[in-house]
């Protein structure tokens, strides 16, 4: 398992429409964000609001810190660095009968622990094939199991 430092930005938000929140996060993981969450909160004065947070890589903060201002209504971003542990990570294709499909595996030291069929491509073969996501996800990892079983040369896969 690696270390490593992130920098996370946090807004309160308590007078913006919710699909301007949408936008921000959209906005701000096409802008290079490592992620971006919404948590709701009661504001001051009992107020409706939200907690707009973001995680980025140290030197990236003054940037997005600007974007979250201006694509939010927050008149103040808070910030404070962090470490975080993060697995490793690589992907896979597997095989299935709607067509290719990634997996993302995570692990440490050479196991695999996770492993996660890529959305987007679960999504282009269910629409493509007509047949409900859930299908082409579980044929994935069907798949993603079958090959791990046995590996391509006789033993199990790892990171």
């Amino acid at each position: 398992m690696q270390q490593e430092d992130v920098y996370q930005l946090a807004a309160n938000v308590d007078d913006m429409p919710a699909e301007w929140a949408a936008y921000a996060l959209d906005r701000l993981l096409a802008a290079g964000a490592l992620d971006a969450w919404i948590t709701p909160a009661v504001m001051k004065k009992g107020r409706p609001g939200w907690v707009v947070q973001v995680l980025c890589r140290p030197g990236e903060q003054e940037r997005l810190t600007a974007l979250l201002q201006r694509e939010t209504t927050t008149l103040g971003v808070r910030g404070w660095a962090l470490t975080r542990a993060v697995l490793a990570r690589r992907w896979q294709w597997v095989d299935t009968p709607y067509g290719s499909v990634r997996v993302k595996l995570a692990g440490a030291d050479g196991q695999v622990w996770n492993a996660a069929p890529e959305f987007a491509d679960c999504q282009t073969c269910a629409e493509r094939w007509g047949v409900p996501l859930k299908e082409v996800y579980q044929a994935a990892v069907a798949a993603w199991r079958e090959a791990n079983r046995t590996g391509k040369d006789g033993e199990p896969d790892d990171l």
